[in-house]
């Protein structure tokens, strides 16, 4: 569960017991109930939670754009709501929809968003060609928005957000919509981000992106942490490996399950379209040979049967199926 923030040196985002409402302050929508939050410097932090979990809303928070109700916010070593300007000199933010002018190239968009943080004409004609460089654009640079590949859109509007090379990055569910290569480009462009020194916090509805990227992970739920810690911490929390097997006929699926259930105390998971049962086990190499036995013994035959670890996606669906609203 998330517990009280301790702000240290090495903290770029803390959080404590963040409320916020929208509309009346007492009887209004409840989007944040007492959030807590932790980001160490020189990371990428993602925060997971369904549709209207309060990740937006924190984001906004964070990053001056919306004041909250209750508790203290610092970003960057400044409280947000006392500090704003100070906090604003130091972040960057991408949101989910791209912010760039689709007439203009990419050059002139990276050149007009320094002008507007008051770079001079030098100074922001440099910076963009940092920027462009640094995120494989040059080839394009001269080519209007309106001709760029998703991927390249999304990668041009991070590198926007960096203009004034910000200590703090706030990415709010930066591939939504885009395809598998325009996503992993943008993994691409956060990795080395951080490899810089950018501190990145990162709300993502994809499980995947928070595994490939995320060194912490906190889960959020009706408006508060409900699980923190690395990956491998949060898939530890469902105990054990599981058995997934996939049936040659789908006919024998609910045979199979019934079968199973017993010896491994835990109701498998079917998957009718895919023709895939998948059961929590203990003892994997117990478990697998005596599932092998009892699918020999039912003369059902089987196309594949894999043991692994939990995934990211059902570690989330465990932690927040029971959480209230």
């Amino acid at each position: 569960m998330g517990g009280r923030t301790t702000t240290t040196d090495h903290d770029a985002i803390t959080v404590e017991g963040v409320r916020k409402r929208y509309g009346d302050k007492k009887a209004g929508k409840k989007a944040l109930d007492g959030l807590d939050l932790t980001v160490a410097r020189g990371t990428v932090h993602g925060v997971l939670g369904p549709n209207g979990a309060g990740k937006t809303t924190a984001v906004r928070i964070m990053a001056t754009l919306l004041r909250h109700d209750e508790g203290v916010v610092r970003v960057a070593g400044y409280d947000v709501r006392t500090r704003a300007a100070d906090v604003r000199r130091r972040i960057g933010l991408l949101g989910q929809h791209a912010a760039l002018d689709e007439e203009l190239s990419g050059r002139q968009n990276l050149e007009m968003f320094g002008r507007l943080h008051h770079l001079g004409s030098r100074r922001a004609r440099t910076r963009a060609e940092e920027l462009l460089e640094r995120f494989g654009l040059t080839d394009t640079k001269t080519r209007a928005v309106a001709t760029y590949s998703g991927g390249m859109r999304r990668r041009l509007d991070l590198a926007a957000s960096l203009i004034t090379d910000p200590d703090v990055l706030f990415l709010d569910e930066p591939t939504t919509g885009l395809d598998p290569h325009g996503r992993a480009e943008v993994w691409s462009a956060v990795r080395s981000l951080v490899g810089g020194g950018t501190t990145v916090l990162l709300t993502t509805q994809y499980l995947e992106e928070a595994d490939q990227l995320a060194d912490r992970i906190s889960v959020i739920a009706s408006g508060r942490v409900i699980a923190d810690g690395t990956a491998d911490e949060l898939k530890a929390r469902l105990a054990g490996d599981r058995i997934d097997i996939v049936l040659r006929n789908a006919a024998d699926l609910a045979v199979v399950a019934d079968l199973l259930r017993p010896p491994f105390g835990g109701a498998p998971a079917v998957d009718e379209d895919r023709r895939l049962l998948s059961v929590p086990v203990t003892d994997r190499m117990a478990a697998l040979t005596e599932a092998v036995r009892r699918l020999s013994a039912a003369s059902v035959e089987a196309e594949d049967i894999t043991v692994r670890r939990p995934t990211l996606d059902e570690v989330f669906l465990h932690l927040t199926q029971e959480v209230p609203v």
